[in-house]
């Protein structure tokens, strides 16, 4: 994927966010960067600012709360039949 193009604008931003969750190192190759921290994040940023999405300091800050809840699992609530409710 080293020779993939660098990913820029809202392809940038999805990209990274499918990514997150793998660390800064990864999402900057599947997004084209390969080694390239420093331009990964000057580009996240510059693309997620014209995007308007603001308060994005790390790769972390784009995964959402619903993603968060995903990953953790939860407690399934339910009646112990269909007639004790």
């Amino acid at each position: 994927m080293s020779n993939s193009p660098r990913l820029q604008g809202t392809d940038l931003v999805n990209c990274a966010k499918s990514s997150a969750k793998q660390g800064l190192e990864e999402a900057a190759r599947n997004c084209g960067y390969g080694e390239d921290i420093e331009a990964f994040q000057s580009s996240l940023k510059k693309a997620c600012h014209d995007m308007g999405i603001k308060n994005i300091e790390t790769l972390s800050d784009l995964i959402t709360d619903r993603q968060k809840i995903v990953q953790q699992g939860g407690v399934e609530i339910a009646p112990d039949s269909a007639s004790s409710l």
